[in-house]
């Protein structure tokens, strides 16, 4: 079966203005300062500025002493997922997830993650169920990443059509945990794009330095689970199923 054509690239601008390299830098380097705590988040999420020499953001800052711990992720872990994913992004060139880093900070150390301002006028449910591409790119991702928990309001659509993805702390793990709202590719051909970036994440998870850095973050079975995943989605050539030993879809799903 052939795969249908690439999927139209979509070139986000950096959010707030900067730079990735530059919000890398502010994140990692910039002083941390807490202005308030989003309280609807399961774990610690503060809402944070972040400042180095004239260079002002806001960001999100996930203490790692403040996850609640889960049956099927090891303690103190999420917040090095979160920067795995990051780095997986990076690494596809579709820029998913919003700047991220692994720093210590008032609450000690965790994630900080580029605060982004969304779209405010769009219908999440409605971008949930659409077929736009960008967000097809983010079905692939998270197959890659076994996102075991994409909500609909994970997504974070921009004004310019780009569609950021948050909250990647419960993935990698080394069993299958897919669990989405972006199932309407399910059996679906891979889009020509999507094969040339998975190809490419093969190479530089098995001998690359997103494999490196993925070591650093995550155990060497769940890199290598990772490795397989993205060798499983280029064998088939088409978007995974749902899990029939696993709930498809995560409570609540927006």
């Amino acid at each position: 079966m052939t795969a249908p054509e690439s999927e139209p690239a979509v070139k986000p601008p950096g959010p707030s203005g900067i730079r990735d390299e530059e919000a890398l830098t502010l994140l990692r380097d910039g002083r941390l300062d807490v202005a308030g705590r989003l309280v609807e988040a399961t774990n610690m999420t503060l809402y944070c500025s972040v400042k180095l020499g004239s260079r002002t953001a806001a960001c999100v800052y996930k203490p790692v002493r403040g996850e609640r711990p889960l049956w099927d992720f090891p303690d103190g872990t999420l917040a090095a997922r979160e920067v795995a994913a990051f780095e997986v992004s990076q690494a596809t060139g579709w820029r998913i997830v919003p700047p991220t880093v692994y720093r210590d900070g008032p609450f000690g150390p965790g994630m900080c993650q580029l605060w982004i301002d969304t779209e405010r006028e769009v219908d999440l449910m409605r971008l949930v169920k659409s077929r736009n591409p960008v967000v097809r790119r983010m079905a692939v991702f998270d197959a890659v990443v076994n996102n075991a928990d994409r909500k609909g309001g994970h997504l974070l659509p921009l004004p310019t059509g780009h569609v950021y993805g948050v909250d990647h702390g419960v993935c990698f793990s080394a069993e299958d945990k897919l669990r989405t709202v972006l199932w309407q590719w399910r059996g679906k051909p891979l889009a020509r794009e999507a094969v040339a970036v998975l190809a490419k994440l093969e190479r530089d998870i098995e001998s690359g330095a997103l494999g490196r850095r993925l070591r650093e973050l995550l155990t060497l079975a769940e890199v290598e689970a990772t490795w397989q995943r993205v060798r499983r989605l280029l064998d088939t050539g088409v978007h995974p199923y749902p899990s029939e030993g696993w709930p498809a879809i995560p409570w609540p799903p927006i």
